[in-house]
């Protein structure tokens, strides 16, 4: 089952807005300021995100492939003998 990329790096981006939002909040810095790391934060977040799920997706594949693969290759050689 292939994880979808889209919602989870949303997810992540928004708990990473916040995040930064309210520990720049708690650090005194300005609103303005504190919406602008949090922007950015939640833009990184988003990209990390969905490149992190997406390497998941592969390694995901290329396991069931292998596994799916693996029992032909079995039979093969032990019909050669």
């Amino acid at each position: 089952m292939m994880l979808q990329a889209r919602p989870i790096a949303i997810s992540t981006a928004v708990l990473a807005f916040f995040a930064l939002g309210i520990v720049g909040a708690i650090g005194g810095l300005d609103p303005f300021v504190c919406c602008e790391r949090g922007l950015l934060g939640a833009v990184v977040a988003y990209v990390v995100a969905g490149l992190v799920v997406r390497a998941i997706n592969a390694i995901l594949t290329q396991a069931l492939v292998a596994s799916q693969t693996s029992p032909d290759e079995t039979r093969g050689a032990a019909a050669e003998n």
